[in-house]
């Protein structure tokens, strides 16, 4: 009998196949969120310094990231600087860098933003009150700046998911990649590449909804 359309996601090892490539889609997304969170919130404090040097350098990190495409930064990375250098970059660490570099400025500007949101009275108030400066941070601004960062860190958690379909051009064979190779072994079948690709799409819903929807919940509940 002929293969339809969505029978080929179901013929053979297709559909494990899809999932393994999730996983690495997931793996890649997991580490890099990781990594931003921690070095993010370092970040976001240099950018708080008072020195006004520091905080140029971390403007100019910033806009390097806003205005550079991450493909870009993927191609300069894992062409440019391991032949450059002689580096054994494979394509997943190579992801993992460029989407770090791009997600610790991004999570370092919202904790940036976070904590200047925070009026000066709360701190006038905690020294008032008698509070060291690390009271005041542990008991008043801390608290106040996870409610105000948390919304935001999740939903730069779902970009960067998002964005991860990009190392597929870095021979990272991740969920697109293999859609695209299954569509490749049924050319033939002009409905493969709709029931391939709307599969991926179901995929990445089922995993990004739920998180933005944490979030959208979270701003409602802390507004």
């Amino acid at each position: 009998m002929q293969d339809s359309g969505i029978s080929i996601l179901f013929k053979g090892v297709n559909f494990q196949r899809l999932m393994s490539g999730l996983w690495v889609t997931l793996r890649i997304a997991l580490i890099t969120i990781g990594l931003s969170v921690v070095l993010g919130l370092a970040f976001g404090l240099l950018m708080l310094s008072r020195r006004k040097a520091l905080r140029a350098v971390c403007r100019a990190w910033l806009e390097i990231v806003r205005f550079m495409p991450q493909l870009v930064l993927l191609y300069l990375v894992y062409f440019g600087f391991a032949r450059l250098f002689g580096w054994d970059l494979d394509g997943e660490t190579s992801a993992v860098i460029v989407f770090t570099f791009w997600g610790t400025a991004e999570m370092g500007d919202l904790v940036r933003g976070a904590v200047s949101s925070i009026p000066l009275h709360q701190r006038e108030s905690a020294a008032a009150l008698g509070l060291t400066p690390l009271q005041a941070y542990r008991h008043v601004l801390i608290p106040q700046t996870v409610r105000r960062l948390l919304p935001q860190a999740i939903n730069l958690s779902t970009r960067i998911i998002k964005t991860t379909a990009l190392v597929k051009m870095i021979n990272v064979t991740e969920v697109l990649k293999v859609g695209q190779q299954i569509i490749g072994q049924f050319y033939r079948l002009r409905e493969a590449p709709f029931w391939v690709y709307l599969t991926i799409f179901i995929l990445y819903f089922l995993i990004c909804w739920p998180i933005s929807a944490l979030a959208g919940r979270l701003e409602k509940r802390w507004a």
